[in-house]
């Protein structure tokens, strides 16, 4: 089954120096664009990550300092990723919990603004635990019945599970072949950030889920608590959580000078 889309969407994958959302760097990226008459196209950039590659972590992905020493580092590439994925809902395996959250650290850091708020996120990954609960490897033998064989190789891993997807939706009825009920489907608990350090409350309305303040609003604690934005701009949190209070802070005072 091929995909009913009302505009591109993008899978891709990221290998990268480690799982540190807020530390860790991309060396590989590969992008599959798919069109809504199902026409591809695809792009993968070895990264240098300016930052030493971990030996178990070249032992995962197979790439090393040496692989990606001549090649350029992210910011070199930043614009023709976005121009890639702008204007596109994203898809990956795993990307909502940690492919999307790093690589919007790496566009902010390459000072290029990244959001979700008019795309959609399908996460393979969470439709097939809620289905089979397996890996990758596993996934891609249980639907398409082939050997991942370059397992951990960026490009591999993304025709996966460009594969996995259009295997799901022939094998389950109930899911429907629309990006937005899959992107619902897929998602876990809403985050107005990548990183899930701010979540919603039934309101819609931006709550603090982690540390001594989880669970209370981010308005109120900004308003009793000025020192608390200010320590978290400060500290090792990503940049994209960082900017999530920004806006809330600046919506907040907006609202006030409006009253």
């Amino acid at each position: 089954m091929e995909l009913n889309l009302k505009r591109p969407i993008c899978f891709f994958d990221l290998e990268t120096t480690g799982v540190n959302i807020s530390k860790d760097r991309i060396v590989e990226i590969s992008i599959l664009k798919i069109f809504p008459n199902n026409t591809q196209e695809s792009k993968t950039w070895l990264v240098n990550p300016e930052m030493p590659i971990p030996p178990e972590t070249t032992a995962v992905h197979g790439i090393d300092d040496a692989k990606v020493a001549n090649e350029p580092p992210f910011k070199k590439i930043a614009t023709k990723i976005n121009e890639m994925i702008k204007g596109c809902d994203l898809g990956g395996f795993n990307s909502n919990r940690f492919d999307i959250p790093l690589l919007a650290e790496e566009l902010l850091r390459a000072g290029l603004d990244f959001d979700m708020k008019s795309a959609v996120a399908i996460d393979v990954q969470t439709i097939y635990h809620k289905m089979e609960k397996r890996t990758l490897s596993a996934a891609y033998k249980f639907y398409c019945d082939k050997d991942l064989t370059d397992a951990h190789s960026a490009e591999a891993d993304t025709m996966a599970t460009y594969e996995v997807l259009k295997a799901q939706l022939d094998r389950y009825p109930e899911l429907e072949n629309d990006a937005k009920f899959l992107a619902e489907f897929s998602s876990r608990k809403q985050f107005a950030d990548f990183a899930g350090f701010i979540a919603y409350d039934e309101n819609g309305k931006e709550i603090f889920s982690f540390g001594k303040h989880k669970g209370k609003l981010v308005e109120k604690i900004m308003e009793e608590e000025p020192g608390y934005f200010g320590w978290i701009q400060n500290a090792d949190f990503p940049l994209y959580t960082k900017k999530v209070l920004t806006a809330v802070r600046l919506r907040k005072l907006n609202n006030s000078l409006n009253l």
